[in-house]
């Protein structure tokens, strides 16, 4: 196959291509605006390969898409880019509107014209997958209850309502058109090349800083962590063989309170980095709760075991330990994420 692939240079994008590339005999566009969260450094390992390329084209923008589509003629489209950060939707949401619902329409109109184009045999083969998030259902009541793809939507936070909205429009392009959608729904990702501004890395760089570590509230939101290698293989699964209509949660069957995750980390760098900080756990800071947090998800991802086959590899534990580990040893990465210098790709500037 030959996949588009939108957001390619963000955290969960770029694990899609590194594992295409990888795994598989598959070719990969690379479609990017290259916004603050877009790192072409996290595709280093590949971008050399003769099946990679890269198109620095903004979903919105119509003309600029048809050209993509018409020059490389994919098989498939995994649509990943998105602004993706709650605490920056609630500041501005206004870029979360254009990029998750404007561009989701534009990309998807310059999709089913292009389709329309096809040949018949190429036509029925073609896919759009949707890449959506757990967030689009608000969070759960019981302790017991779970997500399954059935749960009614009921986002909290200008993020996931944006998400929530290009999920129905990508439905409503399946209902009305017959556009071979498929869309997928995870939890919360983390592990190497994440930005930053996330909990995870976030708080492994502020412990080796000796910053403080912010937890919201007490800290007792539950997330389901998903080892970001773990959802990149099942994404190719769903793309590969997933059924047109369908929609599949992916979760890695980790439920942890956001303070049980912090205080792992802080132990494992205790373990693996001591430093005068140490106990790192004395840098955790307690601060006010962000509006409309949700207490609780948790994803029943039995639907793409039993039909694809897939299932996590990872543990959290094994996961959050190459997290911690892949951070410690790529110092360098970390250094220009933080410093900027990693936007130069943006103005084509070399180093």
């Amino acid at each position: 196959m030959k996949l588009l692939v939108t957001g390619g240079a963000g955290f969960i994008g770029s694990a899609v291509i590194r594992h295409i590339i990888q795994n598989t005999d598959d070719s990969v566009i690379n479609v990017d605006k290259l916004t603050y969260a877009g790192n072409l450094e996290s595709l280093a390992a590949v971008s050399s390969n003769d099946r990679y390329a890269f198109e620095q084209v903004d979903i919105c923008d119509r003309a600029e898409l048809d050209r993509v589509f018409a020059q490389h003629q994919p098989d498939a489209v995994m649509h990943l880019a998105a602004e993706s950060h709650v605490d920056r939707s609630i500041d501005g949401p206004a870029a979360f509107i254009e990029t998750n619902i404007v561009g989701t329409y534009v990309l998807l109109e310059a999709a089913r014209s292009y389709w329309q184009s096809l040949a018949e045999s190429r036509k029925a083969d073609f896919r759009f997958h949707h890449i959506s998030t757990d967030e689009v259902y608000g969070d759960l009541e019981g302790p017991e209850d779970l997500f399954t793809e059935q749960t009614s939507y009921a986002p909290s936070s200008p993020y996931s309502a944006s998400k929530a909205s290009s999920d129905h429009l990508v439905r409503a392009w399946r209902r009305t058109y017959g556009f071979p959608t498929v869309i997928t729904n995870c939890s919360n990702n983390y592990g190497p090349y994440h930005f930053p501004e996330k909990l995870i890395p976030l708080m492994i760089l502020n412990a080796l800083e000796g910053k403080p570590l912010p937890v919201y509230g007490k800290g007792n939101q539950v997330r389901d962590w998903l080892y970001v290698d773990d959802h990149a293989r099942a994404l190719y699964k769903v793309v590969a063989e997933g059924k047109v209509g369908e929609t599949y949660n992916i979760g890695g069957h980790n439920e942890k309170q956001n303070i049980e995750v912090v205080r792992t980390i802080c132990a494992l760098l205790d373990e693996l980095a001591p430093s005068s900080f140490s106990p790192y756990e004395s840098l955790i800071t307690y601060v006010q709760d962000r509006p409309g947090h949700d207490l609780r998800y948790a994803i029943d991802a039995s639907k793409i075991q039993r039909e694809l086959g897939w299932e996590p590899q990872e543990t959290f534990e094994s996961g959050i330990r190459k997290t911690v580990e892949w951070y410690l040893e790529n110092s360098e990465w970390c250094r220009r994420v933080q410093d900027g210098s990693y936007q130069r790709q943006r103005l084509g500037v070399a180093g």
